[in-house]
């Protein structure tokens, strides 16, 4: 076992013995020349030995301090340059996320190319998956989650919000069968998600009933819905996260003006214990610009 004097003593040795100065010492270190002062004195009655010669305002080092330098002041190298690896290994490297497939498809992909160009020494892996990630057991960083935000024992910050609509191709709203008002989707293939939820929703709050949302294929994952709608293959309540890529470029229209809030919203989330780690607030502080001018747009 090392018997070490305090690490506090060392310091205002080494910085004192550095300048042959108190007062600059205290200032590089932020502490009052008292304060040195009264460091080295406890130094100097821990190793038996004075370090300095005081006269007047000026100080020199004795035989004993002139030994101790150099030892002192090349360990404090070697502890900053460990430290300084350390924080630049944290600041650089893999990055493992997860993210639902949906949106790393349709949201986050298309804008990775400018985190890829401001970090460009974080090398980001994103796991699609919909299952939720135990950090626990899993050797993830970070992860992008649809819910309400409340995850004990990560940090969660809000991305985006969401709200959902009836999306269809422009060919098939002007087709044989135009959409004109919300009963003609009666003669149309209702695409679905997973849940079938989103159709009675949407219809509910249109005040719209004889439409059978019983009927029509469903899709576990929003990626292969929104390309199902593209190709035509029916009509689908889309998510505004992602679709807007495709509405904008015309791929897809929104046929009717109703449009309803989601109970549920995109966060990023992450163990508490890394959530300041420098890779991980790189990565969530350009999220949120990206997050704030999607939902301005």
């Amino acid at each position: 076992m090392r018997s070490l004097p305090p690490l506090n003593g060392l310091r205002a040795f080494e910085a004192a013995a550095r300048h042959l100065s108190f007062a600059h010492a205290a200032a590089e270190l932020n502490v009052t020349p008292a304060a040195i002062s009264h460091q080295i004195k406890a130094l100097e009655a821990r190793l038996g030995v004075a370090l300095f010669r005081r006269r007047n305002r000026e100080v020199t080092l004795t035989d004993a301090g002139q030994a101790l330098f150099p030892g002192v002041r090349d360990g404090f190298d070697r502890l900053a340059a460990a430290v300084e690896r350390v924080q630049s290994r944290e600041a650089a490297g893999a990055l493992n996320v997860s993210v639902l497939p949906s949106l790393a498809a349709r949201w986050l992909v298309p804008r990775l190319s400018r985190f890829h160009a401001q970090y460009p020494e974080i090398d980001l892996r994103l796991s699609a998956t919909q299952a939720v990630v135990d950090f626990t057991r899993e050797d993830f960083d970070a992860a992008i989650r649809h819910g309400r935000g409340k995850w004990p024992g990560l940090r969660c910050d809000l991305l985006l919000h969401d709200e959902f609509f009836p999306v269809c191709s422009p060919t098939l709203r002007n087709g044989p069968t135009p959409l004109r008002t919300v009963a003609d989707l009666r003669h149309h293939v209702l695409l679905h998600d997973a849940a079938r939820e989103d159709w009675p929703l949407w219809l509910a709050a249109a005040g719209v009933s004889g439409v059978d949302v019983s009927r029509g294929p469903s899709f576990n994952d929003g990626n292969l819905l929104v390309q199902a709608v593209v190709m035509g293959q029916g009509i689908a309540v889309g998510r505004r996260t992602l679709v807007a890529g495709e509405l904008a470029a015309g791929r897809l229209v929104q046929p009717f003006d109703v449009v309803l809030p989601v109970d549920r919203a995109y966060y990023f989330v992450c163990p508490l214990a890394g959530a300041e780690r420098p890779k991980i607030r790189a990565f969530r502080a350009w999220l949120l610009e990206e997050a704030a001018a999607s939902e301005a747009r």
